[in-house]
């Protein structure tokens, strides 16, 4: 190799390092197990599009959601009230009756939603591929 090569091949790792990441670039203050948003875990979008329409009573909520066990429901539909997206309104009635609302909060999350299923309306036959060439190679 000459002199002139070897410069060459150090410019070129040179442009290729990357900087190292900033061990502070996570604010502390706003850790990623605070946030707020709920619509990755497995329910919260589907609770959204369906409260997406006016108010719905458990009852109702549980007629598209069948997988969803009660419980889960009920510890999914608590949390997304603690985190400020969805009211839940009892009414002293007999039987008693409990109506889930979308906060304007909550409502807020539906672009998101709706940019999540685009994406995966174009993206989502490249991801089971991928997933598929993956479990394959792993046999």
């Amino acid at each position: 190799m000459t002199d002139a090569t070897d410069a060459v091949g150090d410019a070129v790792r040179n442009a290729l390092r990357q900087e190292p990441l900033d061990p502070d670039m996570f604010d502390p203050v706003c850790p990623s197990s605070a946030m707020p948003f709920r619509v990755g875990d497995k329910w919260a979008g589907m609770i959204i599009r369906c409260l997406e329409g006016g108010p719905r009573r458990f009852t109702e909520l549980r007629a598209p959601l069948r997988a969803v066990t009660p419980k889960v429901l009920s510890e999914t539909l608590r949390a997304m009230e603690r985190d400020g997206l969805l009211t839940r309104t009892p009414y002293d009635e007999n039987p008693p009756r409990v109506e889930y609302a979308l906060t304007p909060l909550g409502r807020s999350l539906i672009p998101l939603l709706d940019a999540a299923r685009a994406w995966s309306e174009t993206h989502l036959p490249h991801l089971l591929a991928a997933r598929r060439n993956h479990q394959r190679d792993a046999s």
